[in-house]
């Protein structure tokens, strides 16, 4: 059985952000991830994950303006020097909360700017970030994510993930593989899955259509989860998804997995 993650942006709603992790841990969760650290004191966050002796395996580097609707600013050439930044406040917390890894989130793709130059951004920053990230010790992932739910992403396939890892010709830079994102852009998950085993950093989970807990969409996780574990990924599986009650009733799927 695959190792699960709760992802306390998306799960434990019911709850203030910071008592999310009490409760991650009292449903057997071994390991949290998130989006966004930022917006709290490192040490708040390291204090509750060794209190209820829980792993941070997964943040993002900072995104830009989340409020206003970026969704990353690594595709935004006249924001460099924000995006190396926040490489650096993303090793701060990475290291304060000893997560081993960080996502990049992308971006929308600009309007009116050339899209070689666009790409060739892109490709700078995550050189830049996979370096600085490397000699810290963290992993550097990058994420496809479907263009239903954020219209105009820059990054919306493994193709597309693939050849940008070829570009930027790091061994620190791997794809973190949202498998809700991938079933609504291309589908055929497993053969993916094992094309892709060697670049996979991260993998995460939510049922199609909804973006809900496993079982409640078209996604076989069963079958899913198994190959998962054929194909002898060791890491965390992260549990992106919207409960579609409360998030501990919502847990059977998890389970029935063990």
């Amino acid at each position: 059985m695959p190792k699960f993650a709760a992802n306390l942006t998306m799960l434990y709603g019911e709850h203030s952000f910071l008592d999310r992790f009490a409760a991650a841990a009292a449903d057997g969760f071994r390991a949290v991830e998130y989006l966004f650290p930022y917006g709290f004191a490192a040490s708040d966050l390291a204090d509750r994950l060794a209190e209820f002796s829980l792993t941070q395996v997964l943040h993002n580097l900072p995104a830009g303006n989340w409020d206003a609707g970026e969704r990353g600013i690594a595709v935004l050439p006249d924001r460099v020097g924000e995006f190396q930044d926040g490489v650096g406040t993303a090793i701060d917390y990475a290291r304060a909360l000893n997560c081993p890894r960080l996502n990049c989130l992308v971006g929308k793709t600009p309007d009116g700017i050339a899209a070689s130059t666009v790409e060739r951004t892109l490709i700078d920053n995550l050189a830049f970030a996979a370096e600085t990230l490397g000699a810290a010790g963290i992993r550097l992932l990058v994420e496809p994510i479907n263009t239903r739910d954020i219209p105009g992403f820059h990054l919306g396939t493994t193709r597309q993930a693939e050849a940008l890892l070829e570009a930027v010709g790091s061994d620190n830079l791997l794809i973190q593989y949202d498998i809700y994102h991938m079933q609504i852009m291309q589908g055929d998950l497993v053969p993916t899955l094992r094309r892709l085993a060697p670049k996979i950093g991260h993998i995460q989970i939510a049922d199609t259509p909804g973006r809900n807990e496993p079982g409640t969409g078209e996604i076989n996780y069963k079958f899913v989860f198994d190959q998962i574990d054929r194909l002898g990924y060791r890491g965390w599986v992260g549990c992106e998804y919207r409960p579609l009650g409360s998030t501990s009733d919502g847990l059977g799927w998890m389970r029935q997995t063990a």
